[in-house]
């Protein structure tokens, strides 16, 4: 089971300010143990909304719009986000109460959530096997 945790944004991270070094060094000693413990697949901070790029799909048929950021909802910015895999629900909320407050004021925020895989898209078997391949294409090849 593949979940993502995602960091929320805040003002502070909107408006650019930086983590302290006593913060980014919990952070890495976290995903450091996330990774020893084989869970890890990706964590990173992302930019603020300033230097984001929405597109927006007005209507079905008409071409997409392309929308400058910053945004102005707080509240529904991701300031970052750790994807790991997991065994079950209960060991992502673990994994989860365990990250150091990402933004280490009190104002941390992360939504957990699961990720859904082709398999809970479809049973169509042309459409699985589409997905499969796409997949074994990133992974590269299997160390034996």
């Amino acid at each position: 089971m593949r979940f993502m945790m995602i960091v929320k944004g805040t003002t502070d991270s909107e408006a650019g300010v930086m983590p302290s070094q006593e913060l980014l060094e919990a952070m890495l000693r976290y995903n450091e143990e996330l990774a020893k413990a084989g869970v890890l697949l990706a964590a990173d901070g992302l930019q603020a909304s300033s230097n984001g790029i929405r597109i927006s799909y007005p209507n079905p048929g008409e071409k997409p719009k392309v929308i400058d950021g910053p945004f102005t909802e707080a509240k529904e910015i991701i300031a970052g986000y750790t994807l790991i895999e997991v065994k079950s629900r209960e060991e992502a909320i673990e994994w989860a109460m365990r990250m150091p407050d990402p933004h280490g004021n009190g104002q941390g925020e992360i939504e957990l959530r699961q990720i859904m895989g082709a398999e809970d898209l479809t049973q169509n078997p042309e459409t699985l096997a589409m997905e499969a391949a796409l997949r074994e294409k990133l992974e590269g090849p299997k160390k034996q």
